[in-house]
């Protein structure tokens, strides 16, 4: 069955030209340099530190490392983040 709703979502976006991020439930990352990133389709924080932030997705995690980041601003499914990103590492579901 999830296999039929995945090949549908895929279709939907080539059909109906849907944003992927939107159809699959991913995340969409701007970046501007290293000081800021912008992240959409999160599904809340799970840990946070100046140098770690930690993301729950739909399906997996997203981890952001870095030197003082602040989170300047948070919505239910958006968050922006500042600092010195070092790097993005994306942790599949288990």
């Amino acid at each position: 069955m999830k296999r039929w709703g995945r090949r549908l979502r895929h279709l939907a976006v080539g059909v109906l030209d849907i944003p992927q991020d939107v159809v699959l439930e991913v995340p969409r990352i701007t970046m501007i340099g290293q000081l800021q990133m912008y992240i959409e389709n999160h599904r809340g924080v799970l840990h946070f530190t100046e140098s770690e932030l930690r993301l729950l997705l739909t399906n997996g995690q997203l981890i952001v490392y870095g030197e003082q980041l602040v989170i300047r601003a948070i919505l239910p499914e958006e968050l922006l983040l500042e600092g010195r990103i070092g790097g993005v590492k994306y942790l599949q579901p288990q």
